[in-house]
């Protein structure tokens, strides 16, 4: 296969996209983008307060404007937030104009994942494993749709993930 001009990394939260997508950019000498960080550095809040004052809906519509100019970038490795596929025009863009790579988790992963770190808004109220389960089930055939390859990330390292996506190319 031809070296894709861009990665594009989709999972849930906790499958090591933003971990995962920095390894594989240094690697392979390309720009490490994340969508999340980038949606916080234009905005100059945290996804916690876009959720808190703009809702779930609001988060979705910067972070589609956002992947919609990153995935115009040539020579980019860029970790997507866990429900960016949840936009058709996302999914599109993803698929279109690059190798698209889904990170596949348990929940139980996740739960060991997220259980410290930044905060997540998706897991500020009711029961965590449950949560992690519903949006599993309604994104995954999403990622699946999108991806070129599946790679499984549970109980592995990051640099093993990284090199196996770098082998697939």
């Amino acid at each position: 296969m031809a070296h894709p001009k861009n990665i594009f990394l989709v999972g849930p939260m906790g499958a090591g996209k933003s971990a995962v997508g920095r390894q594989l950019a240094r690697s392979m000498q390309l720009q490490f983008v994340d969508s999340d960080d980038e949606v916080e550095a234009r905005t100059g809040v945290d996804i916690a307060f876009i959720f808190e004052k703009e809702g779930e809906a609001g988060f979705r519509k910067r972070e589609a404007a956002v992947i919609d100019e990153l995935s115009q970038r040539e020579g980019i490795v860029l970790a997507t937030g866990g429900g960016a596929v949840m936009d058709a025009d996302s999914r599109q863009h993803l698929a279109a104009r690059g190798f698209v790579v889904y990170l596949r988790t348990s929940v139980k992963q996740q739960l060991e994942r997220t259980r410290r770190g930044r905060e997540r808004p998706m897991l500020a109220s009711g029961d965590r494993e449950d949560v992690l389960r519903k949006l599993l089930e309604a994104r995954e055939p999403l990622y699946q749709q999108i991806a070129d390859i599946t790679v499984e990330t549970d109980r592995r390292r990051v640099a093993a993930v990284a090199e196996e996506i770098r082998r697939a190319l």
